[in-house]
């Protein structure tokens, strides 16, 4: 029997990313030269709905964008990249910006200037889950916590899985923890959240999952970048996936690759290890070439991924 369309909705950012690359990138005070710039399209919830869609998910996004240009070149994106734009607005105001810098190593630094994704309110994302009633909802920090706790509790009456990347690192709001299925933060955020320290890079051990994952009432997921992932469904024990081994360009974007991907996995239905491995060759695929969306695999090599992994289950 072929898989079932997965149908997704995202609740999210949106940010026009403008992507400096250096050898070395400067301390305080400090002015480096540059190898080169790129601007492309960003925003965690973006990318993650982008993600969605290269593997071959029905995929609306809920968000909103400012009433300047950035705005009207996301909507275009959107179209081009087939994700459903129906309950994105406009408003008054600047669109999302990230200001990104890359160094020789691929690794990144961020900052993310909200905007216009401030203002998605609780009542769009609600009436976008009602119109769509997707298979899975997921969610991150660059949008208002109340909306992902309205939206998230309608998905938790309805019986629909919801994903909450807690990114970038914030206190969870008690009412988005209580409507959370899975929880997927990368190793510094699983810190940041009550996981423990990590001292010099050393591995998430399982007992912090376990003890994470039974405080806040969740199954987790924490992304742990070129080491693959580890996976704690609730009731179940801790299982680690590896990552594919490839020669890293440039890791913006990567962790929203995952979970873009993850999602889809669990809207086919698969074991949740076996939408980390999608996840995983996803993300891995992404960190071989520059940028966020643009590093995506196409469509016809995410559909391969995803085939990959269908065959094995």
């Amino acid at each position: 029997m072929p898989d079932p369309e997965p149908s997704i909705l995202v609740v999210g950012s949106t940010m026009i990313d403008l992507i400096a690359y250096a050898d070395v990138l400067p301390e305080a005070g400090q002015t480096v030269v540059g190898t080169g710039f790129a601007m492309g399209f960003g925003g965690k919830g973006a990318n993650q709905a982008v993600a969605a869609a290269r593997l071959g998910a029905r995929v609306a996004m809920v968000n909103c964008l400012g009433e300047d240009s950035y705005g009207a070149d996301t909507l275009r994106n959107f179209e081009a990249q087939g994700v459903d734009a129906t309950w994105v607005r406009q408003v008054p105001g600047s669109s999302g910006v990230a200001p990104i810098w890359v160094d020789a190593a691929g690794m990144n630094r961020i900052i993310c200037v909200p905007g216009a994704n401030d203002q998605t309110s609780p009542e769009l994302a609600v009436a976008a889950f009602d119109a769509i009633r997707p298979m899975v909802v997921v969610a991150q920090f660059e949008t208002p916590q109340a909306t992902t706790a309205a939206v998230f509790e309608r998905a938790r009456a309805a019986g629909v899985t919801t994903v909450l990347n807690p990114a970038p690192a914030a206190p969870i709001e008690g009412a988005v923890i209580a409507s959370t299925d899975w929880l997927v933060p990368n190793e510094h955020e699983f810190a940041l959240i009550g996981g423990g320290t990590l001292d010099g890079g050393a591995a998430v051990e399982d007992a912090a999952l376990r003890d994470l994952a039974d405080r806040l009432g969740v199954s987790l997921v924490v992304t742990l970048g070129e080491r693959g992932a580890a996976v704690l469904a609730r009731g179940g024990r801790v299982e680690r996936v590896a990552a594919p081994v490839v020669r890293a360009t440039d890791t913006t974007g990567a962790g929203d690759a995952f979970v873009g991907a993850f999602a889809v996995g669990l809207a086919l239905g698969w074991e949740a290890t076996d939408a980390a491995r999608l996840g995983c060759a996803f993300a891995a695929d992404s960190v071989t070439r520059p940028g966020t969306q643009s590093s995506f695999a196409g469509r016809e090599s995410a559909a391969g991924m995803r085939e990959r992994i269908a065959t094995r289950l």
